[in-house]
């Protein structure tokens, strides 16, 4: 008999912003006494909802059952800067081109395919424009050596011929508003999502379509009964012939690729609503998105009334913790951290103050491979995002639901071809590694 049970469970500091900015909801029902269904997916975030959806286009006569350890859009979902990239990009490399070319190549082609399908749920299920717009990113340069990572960048994508724009610092002044960047590296394909609101609409599509969704429902053991598995919760239990784990980083918890799995704290903060006087101080575009030319430095976002306001979105300051938890005090100080930077962007708006602040987990595999894969026999993992969970959540989902249904692709053959997880040192060695690494390339790359 096989059997696991959780050693942990998700936990979080600080309310998920992007979920906050959006109307209150009834919630899911918590799952109580005994049920069954074909397949059961565990997490509901972008790996288990895209898995629930391909499941319903492979075969919809399949009873599918998503367990939701807290409430959808408040985890790591809601705490993600809602960038969906189709360039690749492995935050473990030195740099963004760091996967050679054809590697690239096949991952840049899975990633468009990842955002079609969240663009086919968008118009499928009525999500909000708003919630998902194919409006592209900026690669932010603050220094001479941003200006080089970003140059390296621009020749890796004109020999992927991938279209891309370089833009001087009077053009990063026009977009932002601020004169802190020297320069950008402009590429079309990322879609900017709500990721609370993405997430949620894509739940209703497919409750309405008769995926049954339970929230506060964390599974506390996994084990083998019959010719299926039974999975318990606090409030009852639930038997399946297949499941899916779409627990990213908690995949762990269950035992599986042990000393395997890096777990970073990365942590976000969210400002008030812009007045209109703080809208003509700052000036620039009403809505973008910059992610740093180098992969360590801070991710900045402005969104507009249909995100959820004139806002700006910070996120930086990241640091390892192999028990998937954080403190308080832990983003206490990164929050003093992040309003040095935000006033560092801009300090036209120094009045305004952050309206949330919040920590996230990030789940890295050293040689930046996923767990797309089966583990046991109708068993199947759709886990270990890199810190790309928008997008390789999206596929590996989507994969997880085609290996159960026994469908082969170039997603299911690209992510069972992937090596295991490297092994991490030792614990407390691969703490103490990992912190001084962190700490060693923030400052390295402070000023991007």
């Amino acid at each position: 008999m096989f059997q696991r049970d959780a050693k942990s469970l998700p936990q979080f500091n600080g309310a998920a912003g992007w979920a906050a900015l959006l109307p209150p909801r009834p919630p899911h029902p918590a799952l109580t006494g005994a049920a069954g269904c074909d397949i059961a997916i565990i997490g509901a975030g972008y790996a288990g909802l895209s898995a629930a959806r391909r499941l319903r286009q492979l075969d919809p006569g399949l009873s599918v059952t998503l367990l939701e350890a807290g409430r959808l859009a408040e985890g790591g979902t809601g705490r993600n800067s809602g960038f969906m990239i189709d360039l690749p990009h492995e935050l473990t490399a030195s740099d963004y081109a760091a996967g050679g070319e054809s590697r690239d190549r096949v991952l840049t082609r899975l990633n468009r395919h990842a955002i079609d399908f969240a663009g086919a749920a968008v118009e499928e299920y009525d999500i909000p424009r708003g919630w998902f717009q194919r409006s592209g990113k900026v690669n932010g340069a603050a220094s001479a050596v941003g200006l080089a990572a970003n140059a390296g960048y621009a020749r890796h994508l004109a020999d992927l011929g991938e279209a891309f724009e370089m833009l001087d610092a009077q053009a990063m002044q026009d977009l932002t508003g601020s004169r802190y960047y020297h320069g950008g590296l402009y590429t079309p394909g990322t879609a900017m999502i709500q990721p609370a609101g993405y997430a949620l609409g894509l739940a209703a599509g497919l409750a309405a379509a008769g995926v049954a969704l339970h929230e506060r429902s964390p599974v506390t053991r996994i084990e083998t009964q019959g010719n299926g598995w039974r999975l318990t919760t606090p409030g009852g239990s639930l038997t399946a012939e297949r499941v899916i784990l779409a627990n990213n980083g908690h995949l762990e918890s269950f035992g599986f690729k042990q000393g395997r799995l890096m777990h970073i704290m990365l942590n976000a903060c969210m400002s008030e609503e812009l007045s209109a006087d703080h809208i003509r101080a700052l000036g620039g575009a009403d809505c973008w998105g910059i992610t740093p030319a180098d992969p360590m430095g801070t991710t900045v976002r402005r969104i507009s009334p249909a995100q959820g306001g004139h806002r700006i979105i910070i996120r930086q300051g990241g640091y390892y913790r192999p028990g998937m938890t954080t403190s308080a005090r832990d983003l206490a100080r990164l929050v003093r951290h992040m309003r040095a930077k935000f006033d560092a962007r801009f300090p036209m708006l120094r009045d305004l103050p952050f309206a949330h602040a919040w920590s996230g987990h990030l789940c890295l595999a050293k040689n930046g491979v996923s767990v797309m894969r089966a583990l046991e026999p109708g068993l199947y993992a759709a886990c270990v995002q890199n810190g790309l969970g928008t997008a390789r959540g999206t596929l590996t989902g989507i994969g997880a639901a085609e290996l159960a249904c026994g469908t082969t692709s170039d997603i299911t053959r690209f992510f069972t071809a992937e090596a295991e997880p490297a092994r991490l040192p030792p614990h407390p060695f691969d703490t103490i590694g990992a912190n001084l690494y962190l700490r060693a390339k923030e400052w390295q790359s402070r000023r991007e």
